[in-house]
């Protein structure tokens, strides 16, 4: 039995009640339910949004335009960042090459609120569409990125480090043993 509280003035905690018609469904409504709520958080704490639909990701993937040696990272960064536009295309059976050519283009007029739209796979704006993201998110979603990238870089370096550093184990090498280094016993 349930006793429903309504028109509560300032409330300090709030029940939800799910129902569903299965524990497997009910666990499906409830884990929507908790990422819809941290959306919500989220905005609440950092009322910022982002264009979705890959349309930040296309704007920040125009930094390819740089010059001279400093382009590198900023480069492989934006590459990187390509590919949310370009499987929400394939994702929705779109032409990928010829749909990223004509946002690719729209960005480079300066029209950076340009996205992929999730059903048909073409390019509108996100802005009359209505698709938006939280700040945060994309800005985590960057930040662990490129620390990622950076962490696999360093255990690359260490690993590489290491290689020539090891003693050698297991007996003579076949150049010692053609040599006979391999065969000296020691002095008594």
């Amino acid at each position: 039995y349930f006793t429903f509280l309504t028109g509560c003035k300032n409330p300090k905690a709030c029940t939800i009640v799910l129902r569903g018609p299965s524990k497997d469904i009910l666990n499906e409504i409830e884990r929507n339910l908790m990422d819809a709520m941290s959306v919500a958080r989220n905005v609440y704490f950092n009322p910022k949004l982002s264009p979705g639909g890959g349309a930040t990701e296309m704007a920040i993937s125009k930094s390819k335009t740089l010059e001279g040696s400093v382009q590198w990272p900023y480069r492989a960064v934006a590459e990187s960042m390509e590919v949310i536009p370009r499987t929400l295309i394939q994702n929705c059976g779109g032409n990928a090459i010829k749909v990223l050519t004509s946002l690719r283009a729209k960005h480079a007029t300066g029209h950076h609120s340009w996205g992929i739209d999730g059903h048909a796979g073409k390019i509108v704006d996100m802005h009359e569409y209505g698709i938006w993201e939280p700040n945060a998110v994309k800005v985590q979603t960057i930040k662990t990125a490129i620390e990622s990238s950076c962490l696999l870089l360093r255990v690359d370096d260490i690993v590489s480090g290491l290689s020539g550093a090891r003693p050698q184990q297991g007996g003579p090498s076949p150049e010692q043993q053609e040599m006979g280094e391999g065969d000296m016993q020691p002095e008594q």
